[in-house]
C-alpha cells in the first residue's frame, strides 16, 4: 500500500482481475537434413524460399531437404528452423585445386576450393612477395570471370597466415592446409597459375545416424531443437531418401525415426511427421508399420505413399517423401481453420501424382494402424486421407486432438507465469479461474470445444478442495482443467430406406 502524507488527489493503477492468455503458434516446423551449403548443426530460421537458398543453397539431385522446404512453403508453411548435418560427400562437387610446395612439385601444401559449387572459370595465381622478417611471403590472386581478389601472407601461424586471411575475407574460395612435411612447407609455395576443376567422380555419400539424432550435450541434430520451444513439428525427409539411394539400411531409418519420436516425447509440445521408405505397396507399408517399426506414440504421425512432383534439379517429375508438403498442409490448415481441425481432406499443392494408387480396401487395412494415406481423387486433386497418430490409446487417436492439447498446454503455461510467487490464497485462485475460463470460452466460441454451452465444453477447478493446507505449505497451487475437444467426423454414414409415397384411396 502506498503512503499518503499530504492532502491531494492520487491516481493508482490497479491490475485487472483477469489477465489475457494469448494462443501460442502452432505451425513452426523443424527440418533436419542435408544441403550443399550452410552451417552445420545450427538451427537457422527461414520464412521463405529465398532465405533458404541464400543460406543452404538451391535444390540438389542428391538431397531432399531443399525440395521438402519448397513443398512446405508452397503448401502454406510460414516459419521453419533448418539444421544441416554433414555427410561424407559434402563439398565434393565444388571445383578444387592444390598448391604445390616449392621444394617438391608433387607434394601439395594447400587445397583451394570454390565456395560456390556452381562457379566456373576460377583460377589461382601464386607469386612471391617481400618477406616479413624471417618468414617468406606469397601473394595469391584469385580470379573468377570479372572478379579478382588478392591476398598476401605467410605459411606460418598467426594473423599473417595466408589461409587464415583467405578464409576470413574471400568470397570466391576457401583454403585448407594439408598435412605436408614441415621441411617442404618451409620451402614455400611453387609459383604458378592453376585452374580449379571439379572432381571427375563424386565420392559416395555416407550418413551417420547419430549425426541426425544428435548429442544433447553438444546440441547437434534433433537435440538442437530442445532450446526452441516454439517448434511444433519436426521432420527429416532425407532419412528415407538416403535409404532409397542405398546409403543407409532400414535399421538406421528405424533408429533415426525412433530418435525423432523420443525427442517429441521428451519435449511434449511437438509432433514428428514420419515418411515410409520408397516403393512400398499397401502390404509392405502395413508390415513396416506393424512389424518393422512397431511404433506406439501419440507424438508421431506416418504418411504413405511418396508423391510425385516436378524436380528442377532433374528437369523432370520425381518421387519425393511427402513430409515436407504435409508440414505445409498442417500450417495452412491451422491458419484457415484452426489447430483443432484435423489436417485431412486437404489438397497437396505441387503434387502431380502418387507412387501408389491406394484402394478403399487397402485404406481399410492401413487406417486403423495409423498409416495415413495420400490418395488421388478424380477431379478433386491429390488429398491427405487420414488423420491418425501412431498411438494405441484411443484417447489420442487423432492428430488434431494431440496438437490441440499441445496448443492449450503451451498457451496456458505461458499465459499464467504471473502466478508464480503470488500470495497463495482464495483471491489468487479466483484470478486463475477467471483467466483460464476467459481463454477457454473463446476457444469454445471458435468451435474448438464440444458442447452446447461453456459448462459442457470445459471446467476450471481451483479452490480449497484441491488446494489443501498440505499443498499450500509445499508452495503449490493446483488447478484442474478439463476440456471436451471436437473430434473429426472420420466416418460419415447416411442411412437410406424406402417408404411408400403418395396417397391411399379409402371407400
Amino acid at each position: 500500500m502506498p503512503t499518503y502524507l499530504s492532502p491531494g488527489v492520487y491516481v493508482e493503477e490497479v491490475p485487472a482481475a483477469t489477465r489475457p492468455i494469448a494462443g501460442v503458434g502452432t505451425a513452426v516446423a523443424g527440418f533436419v537434413g542435408f544441403a550443399s551449403d550452410g552451417p552445420f548443426h545450427e538451427p537457422v530460421l527461414v520464412t521463405n524460399w529465398t532465405q533458404f537458398t541464400n543460406t543452404f543453397g538451391d535444390m540438389t539431385e542428391r538431397y531432399s531437404l531443399g525440395k521438402a522446404i519448397y513443398g512446405f512453403f508452397n503448401n502454406g508453411g510460414g516459419r521453419a528452423y533448418v539444421v544441416r548435418v554433414p555427410t561424407g560427400a559434402d563439398g565434393a562437387s565444388a571445383a578444387v585445386a592444390e598448391l604445390a610446395t616449392k621444394a617438391d612439385k608433387k607434394v601439395p601444401a594447400l587445397r583451394v576450393e570454390a565456395i560456390d559449387s556452381g562457379a566456373s572459370n576460377v583460377s589461382v595465381k601464386v607469386s612471391s612477395a617481400p618477406p616479413e622478417g624471417d618468414e617468406a611471403q606469397f601473394t595469391i590472386t584469385v580470379s573468377a570471370d570479372s572478379v579478382e581478389e588478392s591476398f598476401t601472407g605467410t605459411l606460418g601461424k598467426g594473423r599473417s597466415n595466408l589461409a587464415t586471411q583467405v578464409n576470413a575475407k574471400s568470397k570466391l574460395v576457401k583454403i585448407e592446409a594439408l598435412d605436408a612435411p614441415a621441411a617442404l612447407v618451409a620451402s614455400g609455395l611453387q609459383e604458378s597459375t592453376v585452374a580449379l576443376v571439379k572432381p571427375a567422380s563424386l565420392p559416395a555419400a555416407s550418413v551417420e545416424p547419430g549425426e541426425l539424432i544428435g548429442d544433447s550435450s553438444r546440441r547437434t541434430g534433433f537435440t538442437s531443437f530442445e532450446t526452441l520451444e516454439e517448434i511444433t513439428m519436426i521432420l527429416a525427409p532425407d532419412v528415407v531418401t538416403a535409404h532409397a539411394q542405398g546409403v543407409i539400411d532400414l535399421e538406421a531409418v528405424k533408429a533415426i525415426q525412433t530418435g525423432m519420436l523420443n525427442h517429441c516425447e521428451l519435449m511434449g509440445n511437438r509432433m514428428a511427421i514420419l515418411d515410409t521408405p520408397t516403393g512400398l505397396n499397401a502390404q509392405q507399408a502395413s508390415d513396416w508399420r506393424m512389424n518393422t517399426t512397431n511404433f506406439d506414440s501419440k507424438f508421431g504421425v506416418m504418411y504413405w505413399p511418396w508423391v510425385q512432383v516436378f524436380d528442377p534439379s532433374l528437369g523432370k517429375n520425381a518421387s519425393l517423401p511427402p513430409s515436407g508438403a504435409l508440414a505445409g498442409v498442417w500450417s495452412r490448415n491451422d491458419d484457415t481453420r484452426g489447430v483443432f481441425k484435423a489436417p485431412a481432406n486437404e489438397v497437396l499443392l505441387g503434387a502431380v501424382g502418387v507412387d501408389y494408387a491406394v484402394t478403399r480396401g487397402e485404406m481399410d487395412m492401413l487406417n486403423p494402424m495409423g498409416v495415413n494415406s495420400i490418395k488421388s481423387f478424380p477431379g478433386r486433386g491429390i488429398r491427405v486421407w487420414g488423420a491418425r497418430t501412431l498411438s494405441s490409446d484411443a484417447e489420442w487417436r487423432y492428430v488434431n486432438v494431440r496438437r490441440y492439447f499441445n496448443y492449450l498446454e503451451e498457451s496456458i503455461l505461458q499465459g499464467t507465469q504471473w502466478c508464480v510467487f503470488e500470495p497463495n490464497d482464495e483471491r489468487l485462485w479466483g484470478r486463475i479461474r477467471r483467466t483460464i475460463s476467459a481463454f477457454l470460452v473463446n476457444e469454445w466460441r471458435s468451435g474448438a470445444l464440444f458442447g452446447a454451452s461453456p459448462q459442457q465444453a470445459y471446467f476450471v477447478k481451483c479452490d480449497g478442495e484441491n488446494n489443501t493446507a498440505e499443498s499450500i505449505d509445499l508452495g503449490m497451487v493446483i488447478v484442474e482443467v478439463g476440456v471436451a475437444p471436437v473430434k473429426p467426423a472420420e466416418f460419415v454414414i447416411f442411412r437410406l430406406s424406402q417408404f411408400s409415397g403418395g396417397t391411399s384411396i379409402a371407400d
